[in-house]
């Protein structure tokens, strides 16, 4: 895709000590349904209607690193593997009690990356590698989103094809990086 070679190409020296990842609901607008059979459209029908979920790697700094989008109905452990590959290198990959599995945090080893996830309160084994302190400040990924929804285009889909929204979270994520530069 054109976009991300361009966001990629125009980002500072990224900062992949610590990596967070995390996943937000985009609610689509009734104008996205209706594209073509055959086309990749990203969205699913969920409690809230039809949902578009945004899978986001953010570094230590809060930059984006990476995302996936797929439909609303789709768990953040179904795409934590993708999003491990995309990430390549980091020291610790930090995410909520919703990659909480032990297929995840062997894909993040098997990467290098130490994983910090939260365990669910049900959990059977303990967690020696969760360190509190850096679990804390999985709110830069949270941040991330906040100023992602800033842009009325991604806080409410409008595009029918999943390319096409995608190409609005590069831009979103180009400008929101240059801004912080």
């Amino acid at each position: 895709m054109v976009y991300g070679r361009i966001f990629f190409s125009l980002r500072k020296e990224i900062d992949t000590e610590w990596v967070f990842v995390d996943g937000s609901y985009v609610r689509c607008h009734q104008h996205a349904s209706g594209a073509r059979l055959g086309e990749d459209r990203a969205i699913g029908q969920s409690r809230g209607g039809a949902t578009t979920k945004i899978h986001l790697s953010c570094d230590a700094d809060g930059y984006p690193l990476d995302f996936k989008i797929t439909g609303g109905e789709v768990h953040d452990s179904q795409v934590a593997g993708e999003l491990i590959e995309m990430i390549g290198q980091a020291d610790y990959f930090i995410a909520d009690k919703g990659y909480d599995s032990e297929v995840i945090r062997d894909k993040a080893r098997s990467n290098g990356m130490i994983p910090i996830i939260l365990k669910r309160a049900n959990a059977k084994k303990p967690n020696p590698d969760f360190d509190r302190y850096l679990y804390k400040l999985r709110h830069l990924v949270e941040n991330m989103f906040a100023r992602l929804k800033h842009f009325r285009s991604i806080a409410t889909r409008y595009e029918k094809l999943a390319r096409n929204f995608k190409s609005m979270l590069y831009l979103a994520s180009t400008i929101i990086h240059c801004k912080m530069n």
